[in-house]
């Protein structure tokens, strides 16, 4: 009896499986049969994804998305393609990506080997690595040259992790101030309290450009620990990924991604006009070229 209790239930479960694994479908298989693809914004990730003043996802993520959703048109034959969209954030993107909620997620996701463990990523798009916000003139170039002196970061951020993990191993002896928010860090910088502010820095140029004095500030330092950002997909399709990577590779190659990426990083942005100028980092142009789609460990 055990024994035959044992087949049934082996016979149950793969008899389960089979509709599960009838429902893996790729995703230009969904979308053609669907007529419709539900593209992931986010509501606050500037320049990438985020509303205008008209409520509408704008951005530089956005953009190349539609490029992608065009793309989408042509190879499943669907001119009349319907598009929706769908406001994501940090804790419930990956989730809705998985269950197919969304199709692609077109933000400032980090492409690293945890993530890619539950679901794939397109070539890498950006990059971003701990610098510092200090007051113009300040001679800041690595972590090195502020021994001995007060910074600040962000209490919670893996950036306020990393410089203390540095500061304890080359024994710096950096008197590291922890702020509650972004906007805080960089006030202590502007009123003396800290020298340099440590974080992501491309919210150190939105820092910056939003700041009263924008020209009293200056984003410096050899980047330390630099992530990729990716646009996200489903994994194991590799279909959608290599239409992905082609379209990414199309803009690289031809010159319109560097003219999409003036427009959103050294151009004046809706809603407010506000200008980044955050130039192309040397990472970034170096993988025009490679097209790789590696990620941060």
């Amino acid at each position: 009896m055990h024994k035959l209790a044992l087949t049934l239930i082996a016979a149950t479960a793969a008899a389960c499986a089979l509709p599960l694994a009838a429902q893996a479908q790729s995703t230009l298989d969904k979308v053609k049969s669907s007529g419709a693809i539900t593209v992931a914004y986010r509501e606050s990730s500037i320049p990438f994804s985020y509303l205008d003043d008209k409520a509408q996802p704008v951005g530089f993520g956005w953009e190349i998305c539609g490029k992608i959703v065009d793309e989408v048109k042509k190879a499943t034959g669907r001119a009349d393609l319907k598009i929706n969209t769908q406001a994501v954030t940090s804790a419930n993107r990956i989730p809705l990506l998985m269950n197919g909620t969304i199709d692609i997620e077109c933000g400032s996701t980090t492409n690293n080997s945890e993530r890619a463990k539950q679901v794939a990523f397109a070539t890498n798009y950006f990059y971003t690595g701990t610098r510092f916000l200090v007051k113009v003139g300040t001679p800041v170039k690595t972590l090195a040259d502020l021994k001995g002196k007060q910074v600040v970061s962000t209490t919670g951020t893996t950036n306020f992790k990393i410089i203390r993990n540095l500061n304890e191993e080359q024994k710096l002896g950096i008197d590291l101030l922890g702020a509650k928010d972004h906007a805080e860090s960089a006030l202590m910088v502007q009123t003396g309290r800290a020298v340099a502010f440590a974080m992501d820095d491309i919210l150190l140029y939105g820092l910056k450009a939003s700041s009263q004095n924008t020209a009293e500030l200056a984003v410096v330092g050899d980047a330390i620990q630099v992530e990729p950002y990716a646009i996200m997909l489903r994994k194991d399709d590799p279909a959608f990924k290599k239409l992905v990577d082609d379209t990414l590779a199309g803009l690289m190659k031809s010159g319109e991604f560097e003219k999409l990426y003036n427009k959103w990083f050294m151009s004046p942005i809706p809603p407010k006009g506000i200008n980044l100028q955050a130039p192309m980092s040397q990472e970034l142009k170096d993988n025009l070229k490679a097209l790789s789609d590696k990620p941060a460990t």
